[in-house]
């Protein structure tokens, strides 16, 4: 199907959009695609602090994130500390050194934004919100197997 496709394709092509705003963030403070995710994850979701949060949400493999959180507290970027109810459970704390980080990737998430996406009204960017909420339920429902289709 062509529309298919083409849904694919536009999804690919902002994700590579979004990672070249990112690089210029990734370059100047030496870290990988990954470590940003992890930083910009943990920045941007409060409460959903464990490795296994990131897994899951992202859909990184956990052996990628591992690597990723260990070389963000070797680089003093990220603390981790067992939970005090279930000592399996680690949460990950960003550092005050990752300010300047967070700070440009927000910079660089407000140009990907304003280049993109501001010539839509407040009403066409509530309405593609909408339906992608939709599209990403369906597209959880069938990954858990409980599509209705």
């Amino acid at each position: 199907m062509q529309r298919c496709g083409e849904l694919l394709l536009s999804v690919r092509r902002m994700i590579k959009l979004y990672d070249r705003y990112m690089e210029e963030t990734r370059s100047r403070h030496g870290l990988s695609h990954l470590e940003i995710t992890i930083i910009s994850f943990l920045h941007n979701n409060p409460g959903r602090d464990t490795a296994k949060d990131i897994c899951e949400t992202r859909m990184l493999p956990k052996g990628n994130v591992s690597q990723g959180v260990e070389s963000l507290i070797q680089k003093g970027l990220l603390t981790r500390a067992v939970d005090s109810a279930d000592r399996r459970r680690i949460h990950l704390s960003l550092t005050e050194r990752t300010a300047p980080i967070v700070e440009d990737v927000e910079r660089a998430k407000e140009t990907f934004y304003q280049r993109n996406l501001s010539c839509f009204t407040p009403e066409e960017l509530h309405f593609y919100a909408d339906m992608s909420a939709r599209i990403m339920e369906n597209i959880r429902k069938d990954l858990e197997g409980k599509s209705e289709t």
